[in-house]
């Protein structure tokens, strides 16, 4: 093959590169890859790359590939919006998602909303994601505080209805938020009853933790809501443990994945109460054949099991996925109306991306840690939880009065803008 021939057969292998790269659905990952909340973000990521993985294997979305651009939030809200001006600006990605903080998830959306993008929450639990903050371009897959705590309230209200708790609260608006509604739903509200301490967010120290719950020992207290996530909860949860807590204390956490529960080790998170949208065992225990195989494959290639936040972004990029083929389009209108409203089931049973506040319905789950002994059954050591309670989603979520007096509140439109 003469030289001419070759650098022409190069020229075409080059030009056919760009073309596939210009023809891509490019996908942007915002997610925490350190900081405190880095192990959600590794689950985030790997539960995006499975499922593009998938995708492409298939086809593609509309017979194009699907690339993922990802970048590191560090858990911090500028980072968060300017990495998400850097995704749609200089990457030209057609879509972001991911967060496992309130706080940047807000910011970042809002970049992407100026730049006619959407951005699809991960794991983001403050009413305000859909609620004050909301916007046209945000949907939020993972339950807000609201639906956490009236699953959590629920089950609590039956079984520790007469009891004195204390809230011990990371003090940034997740935490704000979630305190609020979980003393809403079990008749907390009174202060002075129901005792709480704030601890700094992100730059807690074990002294502040620690001194937190001095004041939780000094009460009389017999519920203790640690209203804490990530790396914080796990350094709290050691904590109760030395300071013999748990043994006058029933221990609550609002909000729990896999990763926290395996960093905390089974011994102390025995008997812990806490609420899940989906946990790995939660497809086997209600026979969801299609999270069955999540799970399967999941382990099968990273070697442990996905948490919540792996099935969150899982879900995200397959739910993108079916709009832009509804649509027949990536344009970021066609998609909004295409997702407003619209039900499906893919990981557990039904869910709907509810049209008003684009708040993702679905099942919230109370669960309770499993004694050390069960747990380390598993090969992987990580059976943890056991569901003893559930809530619908809808049964769960704001009506649309009550949604639209948290925007009345905050001087908000009273539709999404």
């Amino acid at each position: 093959m003469n030289r001419t021939r070759l650098l022409f057969l190069g020229a075409v292998l080059l030009l056919s590169s760009f073309q596939l790269m210009a023809d891509s659905i490019k996908l942007g990952l915002n997610y925490p890859q350190t900081g405190r909340y880095k192990d959600q973000g590794l689950q985030q990521r790997l539960g995006a790359f499975l499922a593009v993985e998938e995708i492409n294997n298939t086809g593609g979305i509309m017979g194009r590939p699907v690339e993922l651009i990802i970048r590191n939030t560090t858990g911090d809200p500028e980072r968060g919006a300017a990495n998400t001006a850097e995704l749609i600006d200089d990457e030209g990605v057609d879509m972001v998602f991911g967060g496992s903080s309130s706080a940047v998830t807000i910011a970042s959306g809002k970049v992407a909303r100026d730049r006619g993008r959407l951005y699809f929450g991960a794991q983001t639990s403050s009413n305000a994601t859909t609620g004050s903050e909301g916007h046209t371009h945000m949907f939020r897959e993972y339950p807000n505080a609201w639906m956490t705590a009236s699953a959590l309230g629920k089950y609590l209200k039956a079984n520790f209805a007469n009891d004195e708790y204390f809230y011990l609260t990371a003090d940034y608006i997740w935490g704000w938020s979630t305190e609020e509604s979980v003393r809403r739903f079990t008749n907390t509200e009174n202060v002075q009853d129901h005792g709480r301490a704030l601890t700094p967010f992100p730059d807690a120290f074990i002294s502040d933790f620690s001194a937190a719950l001095e004041q939780a020992a000094a009460s009389d207290a017999t519920v203790l809501v640690l209203v804490l996530f990530g790396d914080d909860m796990v350094r709290a949860l050691r904590l109760v443990h030395e300071m013999g807590l748990k043994e006058r204390m029933q221990i609550v956490v609002p909000n729990i994945t896999l990763g926290m529960a395996k960093k905390v080790g089974a011994t102390i998170m025995e008997g812990v109460i806490a609420t899940t949208p989906w946990e790995w065992m939660i497809p086997y225990q209600f026979d969801f054949a299609r999270g069955q195989a999540f799970v399967e494959s999941f382990s099968n290639q990273f070697d442990l099991r996905p948490s919540s936040t792996a099935a969150t972004a899982y879900s995200i990029v397959y739910q993108y996925k079916d709009a832009v083929e509804r649509a027949g389009t990536t344009r970021t209108d066609a998609l909004i109306r295409e997702l407003e409203g619209h039900s499906y089931s893919l990981l557990k049973d039904t869910q709907q991306w509810r049209d008003f506040d684009h708040q993702n319905l679905q099942t919230v789950y109370v669960v309770r840690s499993k004694p050390r002994e069960q747990v380390v059954v598993d090969d992987m050591r990580s059976d943890f939880f056991e569901v003893v309670d559930s809530i619908g989603g809808l049964e769960a979520a704001q009506t649309l009065e009550q949604w639209q007096q948290e925007r009345r509140a905050a001087n908000k439109p009273l539709t999404l803008q």
